[in-house]
């Protein structure tokens, strides 16, 4: 269940940072969602209406249709053609006739023939529904747009997190102002008076946030992406890539600056993966990577 449960995960970040905006502009999101007697992990609901600029809104506002959109994604160990139904009356009877609604349903063990039948039969056009098995990796979708929509934005097979981490953005944007700083200090020491006036601090201040920016993409930002197979975890520049196979066993470690990581451990060596720093969940990446490498 532990894979599931970071599937889960997985979706919420995507909708946080709105990687499914091209199925729709998802406002709400609530865990645990019930409908009739089926739960669903994660529920999010929006429209198609353009949030961005008054020109887009304006235009969203004519042209774009007014439907209601609903994301669902439901987890369990298998799936089978009489549950598929139910929870597709489930949301029928719950939402609008001219709903949209996007189905996304991850099980555990492969898809059975009868349930990726039920799938890609689905003849209502205004539900998609995308079925994904964790054990064989492969995709069933509804055939119809909403469907295939579904099947494009939503990525199961790999986690990929990431955060701002403002203390080394904060290092980098220091060290742009204080060299430039000196610098200003040292022209005006050679007679350049204006060199230190309000004004040229306020550029010297813009400068060193934008440019502190790029240092901090550059040397410090981290992103870490999981999959079935390994990681890999970027920081600034600098890439490592892992399988799970090559280690047989993990513990969460503490560093002397009390940040949070998986350490992995290997006969050869150790790795620390951050949690902290990125803001996975410390107990779903925990169960999730262990069951991970077990499998291997």
């Amino acid at each position: 269940m532990s894979e599931l449960n970071f599937v889960t995960d997985i979706v919420e970040e995507q909708l946080v940072k709105g990687n499914l905006r091209w199925l729709a502009n998802f406002t709400e999101i609530r865990r645990d969602y019930t409908i009739s007697d089926v739960t669903f992990p994660i529920y999010a609901s929006g429209g198609l209406q353009e949030r961005g600029f008054i020109l887009s809104r304006v235009f969203s506002t004519l042209v774009t249709p007014k439907y209601k959109v609903h994301l669902l994604i439901y987890t369990t160990p298998e799936i089978n053609p009489n549950l598929l139904r139910k929870i597709i009356l489930s949301c029928k009877n719950k939402f609008g006739p001219d709903d949209w609604i996007f189905l996304g349903l991850v099980q555990s063990q492969p898809l059975q023939k009868a349930v990726k039948d039920s799938i890609t039969n689905t003849a209502d056009k205004t539900v998609g529904i995308a079925g994904y098995s964790l054990a064989s990796k492969e995709t069933v979708t509804s055939n119809n747009v909403l469907g295939r929509g579904l099947e494009r934005q939503l990525k199961l097979t790999e986690a990929k997190f990431e955060a701002f981490d403002i203390p080394n953005y904060v290092k980098s944007f220091t060290i742009v102002f204080a060299l430039g700083t000196l610098m200003l200090i040292a022209l005006r020491l050679f007679g350049v008076q204006e060199a230190t006036n309000p004004l040229t601090l306020l550029f010297m201040a813009v400068f060193a946030l934008i440019a502190g920016r790029s240092i901090y993409k550059t040397r410090y930002h981290i992103t870490l992406s999981l999959n079935s197979k390994g990681f890999q975890l970027r920081e600034g520049k600098k890439v490592t890539e892992g399988k799970w196979s090559h280690y047989a066993d993990m513990v969460i470690y503490i560093t002397p600056s009390h940040e949070t990581c998986i350490r992995l451990r290997s006969k050869e060596e150790t790795f620390d993966l951050p949690l902290s720093r990125i803001g996975i969940s410390r107990k779903e990446a925990y169960n999730t990577i262990k069951q991970l490498i077990k499998k291997q």
